[in-house]
Parts: C-alpha cells; structure tokens; sequence
C-alpha cells in the first residue's frame, strides 16, 4: 500500500513556538520595495561616481563605479528571484519557479567574485602606474558612497538572516560600503601626505575582505544548485524521529533539498507492517517536519514492507559504478 502526500503547512496548527534555531519560518518576501529603493539610489550614485572620477583622473573612483553598476545588476536579479519565487505553481512548473531565488543568489556570489577580480587587478595596475589623485573629491564621493549603501544594506538586514537571495542582496550593499569607506580613508590619507600609493594597498585589503565574506554565499549557493541538504537542516536527527515514530519499523529513499532559498522538501517511504495509519496520523507527522526541521513540503510513502522496494536513482549510482 502506497501514500503520497504533500502538504503546504499553509493552515494554521496551533500556537507552536520555533525555539530549534531556524530562520525560515516568517521571514518576509515582499522585498520588492528595498529593492527598487537600492537600485534607485545605486544606479544614481554610479552616474555621479564615475562622473567626478573622470573630472578628478580617479581611476579608483571609476572602478568603484563599475563596481557598483555590477552590484545593480546584482540587486537586479535578486528582485527577479524575488518576484518568480512568488508565482503560482503551473502544469509544468509544479513547484512554482521557486529554485530562482537559488541561481539568484549563485549568480550574486559570481558577480562579487568578479568584481573582486577585477578591483584586484586595477590595485596591481596602479602600484606601477601610480599618479596624482584629487584626494579631497574622491573622500567626499566615496563618503556619499558609505551612506547611500549603508542605506541599502540596512534595507535587507532583516531578510538576509533567513534567506539567501536577501543575503546576497545585503552582502553586496556592506561589501560597496567597505569599498566606499576604503576609498574614502585612502583619499583623505593622500590628500594630506601624498602616498599615492595608498590607494591600490587598500583596494587589495577590501579584496580580500569581499572575498572572505562572498565564499560562505558561493559555497551555499552552489550547494542548494546542486540539491544538498540545506545546512540548516539535521538530517541525521530528522531520520531519528521518522524511524521512532509509531508503527514506523524502517525508513528508505529519504531526500531532501532545497526548493528556494527559504523553503525545503523532503521525499520518504516509510515500512508500516501495518498499513496506512490514517490521515491525522501522517498530518501529524509533516507538521513536525515543518516546525521542528523546516520541511515545508514533504512527500510521505507508506509501505507495508511485504516487497523489495529501491530507489531507481539508487540503483542508476550503483549500476554507473559497477561499470
């Protein structure tokens, strides 16, 4: 005997507390305004920055405008993200588009890693080519640079603590502040002593400060692609409270992974000797999937043990390694 079922835990239970640690449940998805606030006040300033890098001959000011155009884009595609994540589950796309927020948040992770790249080699560039530099303009622009991304970031704070695509979001806002503020101390620095070659020393120390702080996005990111195990879920404890759960004698073909960056699924059969305990029963169960191990969508199968049952995808892994 087989069931399937999967359940969107959109009704309410009761009044359940969330004291295991996870952010997923109430974290807010209507982002929509923060975004279009910090690509407003983003696209604005990159027009300014580069504008006074070229009046100033700051080359440092014109990267961080390039910098800061491809945090735009950035910001961009996390709206999308934002806005498909949202869209009602089709004939084809049963889950909806969900899964965006993910490459969402990849291809933010991508875009700081490149631009990392490229500040990197204009420092490089600029210790063999180091020139004069209108210090006073450059700490100036660069201070409305902290403000209006000190501005953005805040705008996600919130979010990012619990979903991925707001995180990338939010990193991209402090690591276009720590720019900013770079950018600012080294100007204020040269335009007091001279040491022009401030300037790439402190992009290079920025560099790696994005770096250090984007792999942790990457990492994750390029995990939830692949449908890991979200880090936030225990798996190994989530397998314990299956297997003890009333007439459950063995558990086999568990899957579980990310759907978006706030919500996750779970595949399972269960080995119930006797039979099929009732609705209650399995409601029961996927309700503590979704407040005690954030499975807001679980499939549960019911089995009676009486046949070899496997997993095709099992089977295909060991198939491929015989051969």
């Amino acid at each position: 005997m087989a069931h399937n079922h999967e359940h969107d835990h959109s009704h309410d239970h009761g009044d359940h507390s969330h004291t295991d640690g996870h952010h997923h449940h109430g974290v807010p998805n209507n982002y929509g305004s923060a975004f279009l606030i910090a690509i407003a006040l983003n696209t604005a300033f990159v027009i300014i920055e580069f504008a006074y890098g070229f009046i100033a001959n700051s080359t440092a000011l014109m990267a961080d405008a390039g910098h800061n155009l491809s945090d735009v884009l950035g910001l961009l595609l996390a709206l999308g993200a934002a806005v498909l994540s949202r869209k009602t589950p089709s004939g084809r796309f049963t889950y909806g588009l969900r899964s965006t927020s993910i490459f969402a948040a990849l291809a933010n992770a991508m875009f700081l890693m490149l631009a990392c790249g490229i500040i990197a080699w204009e420092a490089v560039h600029r210790f063999t080519q180091a020139h004069e530099v209108a210090g006073l303009t450059v700490t100036l622009v660069a201070g409305v640079g902290i403000v209006i991304n000190g501005i953005s970031a805040w705008l996600f704070v919130q979010g990012s603590k619990g979903d991925l695509n707001i995180r990338g979001a939010y990193l991209h806002m402090m690591a276009d502040a720590a720019v900013s503020l770079g950018v600012a101390l080294a100007g204020l620095v040269m335009m007091f002593t001279g040491w022009y070659w401030l300037d790439p020393i402190v992009s290079l120390l920025i560099v790696v400060v994005i770096v250090i702080g984007t792999w942790e996005l990457l990492r994750q990111s390029m995990q939830l692609a692949l449908s890991a195990i979200p880090e936030n879920i225990d798996a190994a404890a989530l397998e314990a409270y299956l297997r003890q759960c009333r007439g459950v004698t063995d558990i086999h073909d568990l899957h579980i992974w990310g759907m978006s960056t706030t919500e996750s699924a779970l595949t399972v059969h269960l080995v119930m000797p006797e039979g099929y305990p009732g609705d209650a029963f399995m409601d029961d169960i996927m309700c503590t999937l979704a407040e005690r191990f954030s499975i807001q969508h679980s499939t549960l199968q019911v089995e009676q043990g009486t046949t070899d049952h496997f997993c095709v995808l099992h089977a295909n892994a060991e198939i491929a390694h015989v051969h």
